[in-house]
C-alpha cells in the first residue's frame, strides 16, 4: 500500500520516474524485477518436478501397481496435468505475483477458500522439499557405501543439503535458476541416452506385453495413476516467479505448459522402456531397488547406471533448492496479505530475495526429514510419506484454481466453450485423484497423512480467522 510522505515537503509531487519506480517496487514485493530469462523461468518448474527422480524412484512404485499399464498410467496423468496446466496458464496470462496459484484462487474465491489455497500450496512445496531431502540422504549414503564402505549421519546430510539450498536461494535467484537448469539438463540427457540404447537393442518395435496391457487390473491402474501424478507436482512453480521473470504474462504460461508436456513425454518413454528393459534382464521393475543400473546394463553402458544415480542425487539437491525458492515466495505474499507474520515480508536489500521466508521454509522442510532420519526412517520412506502429504496440498490447490477460472475469464470477457469445459474436466480429474488417494484407505503411515493435512489446514484457517478477518472488518467500517 502506498503511504504519503511525513516530511515537511507536503506540496512536492513525485516525478513520473519516481512514481514508476515506487510502483515497480510495490508490485515486485521487493524482489528483483525481470531478472530471469524464459529458459531460467522454465528451470524453476522443471527442477521442482525433479524429473531425474521419477525413473529412479517413482516409476518402480507405479509399476508395482499398474504393471504393463505403467506407460498408460503416465499417459493419463499427462493428460490430466495438461488440462490443469491450461487453466493455470490462462490465469498467468493476465496476472503475475510471487503467490502463484494462491493469488489466482484468492482473486475469485471467498477469502477462506483463498486461505485454504495459500496454506495448501505452502505445505505442498515444503513437504515436497522434505521428500527430496529424504531421497538425497538415501542416495548419498548409497553412493558413499559403494565407494568407501562407510556412510554419513543421515541427519547431517539432510541439514547440509538444506543449508546449501537456502544459501543459494538467498544469494541470487539467477544463480539458483541457472544451477537448477544445468543440473537437470545433464541428468535427463544421461537417462535419455540409456533409454535410446535399450530401445535400439530391442529393435524399436512395439512391446506386445505392454500394448495389450496383459495382467493389468483396473484398480491397479487407478492407484498407479495417483502415484504417476506425484511425478508432476510442482510443474506450476514457475508462477511463483511472477515478479522476477521477464515478460511474465508470456514466459510463465509457456513454462507451465512446456514443463507439463516435456515431463509427460519423458516419464511415459521412461516408463515403457524400464518395464521392457527389466523384463529383458529377467527382473521385476516393481521390486527393483536400482532400476537404472539394470537398464544401463541392458543398454550396454553399465557405467551410466552409476552416473545416473549421481545425477539423481544432484537432481534431489536441485529439487530441494527449487521447493525452498517457490515456498519462500508464496510465504512472502501470504505475509503481505496478513496470512503469515508480517516480519516475513522483508527482502534482502542487496540480493532482493526473501531472506526470512527462505529461512522459515528451509527449516520447515528439513525438520520433519531430520526427525524421521534420526528415528531410523529410510530416505525412501521419507520420500514416499512426505511426497504423499505434499500431493494433498497440490491436488486441493489445483482443484480450487480450476474451479475459480471460469468466473475469472468471464470477467475478462472470455466465454467460449473451452473456458467452461476444460476447467470442469480439470476439477473432475483432481477430485478423482483425491478420491484415489483416500480410497481404499492406505495402510500404515500413509493412512495418517490425510489427518495430518487436515490438522495443518485447520491451524492455518484459524490463523486466518484470528488475524485477517478483524483487519478486513476494520477496513470496511473505516
Amino acid at each position: 500500500m502506498v503511504t504519503s510522505a511525513k516530511s515537511g515537503r507536503s506540496t512536492h509531487s513525485p516525478s513520473k520516474t519516481e512514481s514508476s519506480r515506487h510502483d515497480a517496487h510495490s508490485s515486485s514485493y521487493g524482489l528483483r524485477r525481470e531478472a530471469l530469462s524464459p529458459l531460467e523461468t522454465l528451470a524453476q518448474s522443471v527442477s521442482t518436478i525433479a524429473p531425474t527422480t521419477t525413473p529412479v524412484a517413482t516409476i518402480p512404485l507405479v509399476c508395482a501397481l499398474a504393471g504393463n499399464g505403467t506407460w498408460l498410467a503416465y499417459v493419463l496423468a499427462t493428460t490430466a496435468i495438461l488440462v490443469v496446466a491450461w487453466c493455470v496458464g490462462r490465469f498467468a496470462r493476465y496476472s503475475s505475483s510471487p503467490g502463484s496459484l494462491y493469488s489466482y484462487a484468492s482473486m475469485i474465491l471467498p477469502p477462506w477458500l483463498g486461505a485454504t489455497a495459500a496454506w495448501s500450496l505452502l505445505l505442498a512445496y515444503v513437504a515436497t522439499g522434505s521428500s527430496v531431502i529424504g531421497g538425497f540422504y538415501q542416495y548419498a549414503n548409497m553412493l558413499l557405501r559403494d565407494a568407501t564402505g562407510h556412510v554419513i549421519s543421515t541427519v547431517v546430510l539432510a541439514v547440509a543439503v538444506t543449508a546449501a539450498s537456502m544459501w543459494i536461494a538467498w544469494r541470487d535467484v539467477k544463480i539458483s535458476a541457472r544451477l537448477m537448469l544445468w543440473i537437470e539438463a545433464v541428468s535427463v540427457t544421461m537417462i535419455l541416452i540409456v533409454v535410446l540404447l535399450v530401445l535400439a537393442r530391442h529393435g524399436f518395435h512395439g512391446d506386445a506385453e505392454q500394448f495389450h496391457l496383459r495382467r493389468m487390473t483396473g484398480s491397479g491402474l487407478r492407484l498407479g495413476l495417483v502415484l504417476a501424478l506425484f511425478s508432476f507436482v510442482g510443474f506450476e512453480s514457475a508462477t511463483t516467479l511472477g515478479a522476477e521473470a521477464r515478460d511474465p504474462s508470456r514466459t510463465i504460461p509457456r513454462a507451465v505448459i512446456q514443463s507439463a508436456m516435456l515431463g509427460g513425454a519423458f516419464f511415459t518413454v521412461c516408463a515403457y522402456t524400464e518395464v521392457l528393459g527389466l523384463r529383458v534382464a529377467g527382473q521385476d521393475l516393481g521390486t527393483s531397488d536400482a532400476p537404472m543400473h539394470v537398464l544401463a546394463s541392458v543398454g550396454g553402458v553399465p557405467v551410466f547406471g552409476l552416473l545416473i544415480d549421481i545425477g539423481a542425487l544432484i537432481s534431489m539437491f536441485a529439487g530441494t533448492l527449487a521447493c525452498i525458492t517457490a515456498a519462500a515466495r508464496v510465504l512472502l505474499l501470504m505475509a503481505h496479505h496478513g496470512l503469515a507474520h508480517g516480519g516475513l515480508r522483508t527482502t534482502h536489500a542487496r540480493n532482493e530475495t526473501p531472506g526470512r521466508a527462505i529461512l522459515v521454509t528451509g527449516i520447515a522442510a528439513v525438520l520433519p526429514a531430520a526427525v524421521l532420519a534420526a528415528r531410523g526412517a529410510s530416505g525412501l520412506d521419507v520420500y514416499g510419506w512426505l511426497g504423499s502429504l505434499a500431493t494433498y496440498g497440490f491436488i486441493v490447490t489445483y482443484g480450487l484454481v480450476c474451479f475459480a477460472l471460469p468466473h475469472y475469464l468471464r470477467g475478462k470477457g472470455v466465454s467460449h466453450i473451452a473456458a467452461k469445459l476444460i476447467p470442469a474436466l480439470a476439477c473432475l480429474a483432481m477430485l478423482g485423484a483425491l478420491v484415489g488417494n483416500l480410497y481404499p484407505v492406505p495402510e500404515g503411515p500413509y493412512g495418517k497423512l490425510p489427518y495430518i493435512y487436515l490438522v495443518y489446514l485447520a491451524a492455518g484457517l484459524l490463523w486466518f480467522l484470528l488475524h485477517t478477518r478483524p483487519k478486513i472488518a476494520a477496513r470496511s467500517t473505516s
